[in-house]
């Protein structure tokens, strides 16, 4: 089996974009210039990644997401369908005077997002902002702030309603107030509003 990257004839990717190992880009989607994809990605139909985009090894973008400059995304990093990751805080077309804008007259900012953390479909991170490590994004959620490892957030705007483990499973808190996840096991230490693998 190859490890070249797969890129079906309707995408259109850069030639100046890097694609690791074994990554597969999907029909319709679009890899802009200088993007960086690691090993094992996969990029689903109708996808944007910007120029510049950073993805490491193992990120799942699905169908219709849009991934703007400078987005950065660690490894293993889940991308629902239709989910949007900004770049413009005072979003305008034009000056006031009706004069089009140009790439000068703004300055892009980028959303992070760390290790294992999934986005659910349909939401959207406006930037600035860093999702932490394993933390879930819910469905339809709109994320204005910093989201810390391992949260679960829901709803408009985003609110931590619980805490989720690697597995992605809601913790179920035990009576010496760690978290457990019910499926691995694995315990977790809260600490002023975070949450930590114990041992870790």
């Amino acid at each position: 089996m190859s490890d070249a990257p797969v890129v079906q004839p309707t995408a259109d990717v850069a030639g100046s974009a890097e694609l690791g190992a074994r990554t597969r880009v999907w029909h319709l989607a679009q890899v802009r210039e200088g993007a960086t994809l690691g090993d094992d990605c996969n990029i689903g139909r109708g996808a944007y990644i910007g120029p510049g985009v950073v993805l490491g090894d193992a990120c799942k973008v699905q169908n219709y997401a849009l991934v703007y400059e400078p987005a950065r995304l660690g490894d293993g990093v889940f991308i629902g369908p239709g989910a949007v990751l900004t770049n413009d805080e005072f979003p305008r077309a034009t000056g006031p005077d009706l004069s089009l804008k140009s790439v000068d007259d703004w300055h892009a900012v980028g959303v992070t997002i760390e290790r294992g953390a999934s986005i659910g479909a349909r939401a959207v991170c406006i930037a600035p902002l860093t999702v932490g490590a394993w933390a879930l994004v819910a469905a339809g959620a709109v994320v204005t702030k910093d989201v810390p490892a391992h949260a679960l957030v829901v709803g408009v705007p985003a609110r931590r309603i619980g805490w989720v483990g690697r597995l992605g499973k809601p913790l179920i808190q035990q009576d010496d107030g760690t978290w457990r996840c019910p499926e691995s096991g694995e315990r977790y230490i809260e600490t002023d509003g975070t949450l930590a693998l114990e041992g870790a």
